[in-house]
């Protein structure tokens, strides 16, 4: 038994040292990375440094230069106010600057009425708690009591050392939100340029692939793992909404952004909508293929020539984009003899399949579809298998 133990520990101490040395592989590459090509790390360290700095001036204004009986809440400020986005700086700002005001005037009126520091948290902290709570306030309202806690803390609620906090609360907000919105403000439109790319090539992957699967014998196993890409295909739309969400409010009050290197404009909004649709016409043609007992003899290969048309009207070239079009077409409509002509082995999946590739076609003449998305320097993560 005790060598059984020992067998487990030195498992469990491989385990740990080996993830271990993953997670500092793993630092080292974004390391790497952040020198060496823009992208999501670059952009950490520079709102970090940004951070940093802001805290650090802030810091010598409250407390070199104006020497504040509570100048730590000046840089205290200003770490957490340079935001994602100027917009969300200054917004964090207003919001937290309410919420500090309150919750500082709660506690020196709890301090002023019991002359008691436990008896006025007591009294301030539950208020306060509460106040944090109000969803208006979101994750600023965790000052709320923090700002209760300094002034209950420190013993001082005359009506001078109130007026000093919240003038140092406004110093740190002011430089927090000056320095992030002045000095390389955040532009976050990188990464719908990248998925805008991603897309077209991911589904037209997974149409050729499921062509090719069609072409010869295949299993309820393969058809799961093109269902099983489908439904991942339709999580990077979901990611392409919330980069449009950040890259949108990226470009709200920002003074600065123009200054910043732009590759192109982010697509238009309606593009997402158009690839939502396709995605899901995917995930759906691909589903039915996972439920699929028997199709016709023929049906098949008409499938494979119909996707792998399809595709092609993804990765296609201007040119060749109308012939591959009008190839998708004509299979789909070979497709549709099948089903009219209600033969005994005709079954219902095929007319679900008959719906769903309809639709795909339908969505892949849209004009939006036939824009070719820009390259960028940003790498595309690995397609799921």
């Amino acid at each position: 038994m005790t060598e059984g133990k020992g067998k487990g520990k030195g498992y469990t101490g491989r385990i740990v040292w080996r993830s271990i040395r993953q997670e500092a592989a793993s630092v080292r590459r974004s390391a790497r990375r952040c020198v060496t090509e823009a992208g999501p790390e670059r952009d950490t360290a520079v709102q970090s440094l940004k951070a940093a700095g802001a805290a650090l001036l802030a810091w010598a204004l409250a407390g070199w230069w104006w020497n504040a009986p509570m100048a730590l809440l000046a840089p205290w400020t200003a770490l957490f106010l340079v935001q994602r986005t100027v917009y969300r700086s200054l917004v964090s700002g207003l919001q937290q600057f309410a919420v500090v005001v309150t919750g500082t005037l709660l506690a020196a009126g709890a301090g002023a009425l019991t002359r008691n520091t436990m008896a006025a948290m007591a009294l301030a902290l539950p208020l306060t708690v509460l106040l944090g709570n109000y969803a208006r306030f979101g994750a600023e309202g965790l000052y709320a009591p923090t700002a209760a806690l300094f002034v209950l803390g420190y013993g001082s609620y005359t009506g001078f050392d109130i007026l000093h906090r919240l003038l140092e609360t406004l110093l740190g907000a002011v430089i927090g939100i000056c320095v992030n919105a002045f000095v390389l403000p955040p532009v976050h439109s990188r990464n719908v340029r990248r998925l805008r790319g991603r897309l077209p090539e991911e589904c037209a992957d997974l149409l050729h692939t499921a062509a090719d699967g069609l072409d010869g014998p295949y299993d309820r196993e393969q058809a799961l793992r093109w269902y099983d890409r489908a439904v991942w295909i339709t999580d990077v739309v979901t990611e392409l909404r919330s980069a449009r969400r950040w890259s949108d409010e990226s470009y709200r009050l920002n003074p600065g952004h123009r200054m910043r290197r732009s590759l192109s404009p982010p697509p238009q909004a309606e593009w997402d909508l158009v690839w939502d649709r396709i995605a899901e016409d995917i995930r759906a043609t691909t589903r039915t293929l996972t439920e699929v007992t028997v199709l016709p003899d023929g049906v098949p290969g008409i499938l494979a020539t119909l996707l792998r048309a399809a595709g092609d009207v993804l990765a296609a070239e201007e040119g060749d984009r109308t012939e591959a079009a009008e190839t998708a077409a004509a299979a789909h409509g070979r497709l549709t003899r099948v089903l009219a002509r209600g033969h005994a082995e005709t079954t219902p999946e095929l007319g679900g399949l008959t719906a769903d590739t309809q639709r795909l076609l339908d969505d892949l003449t849209t004009p939006l579809v036939t824009t070719r998305p820009h390259r960028t320097e940003s790498k595309a993560p690995a397609t799921p298998s």
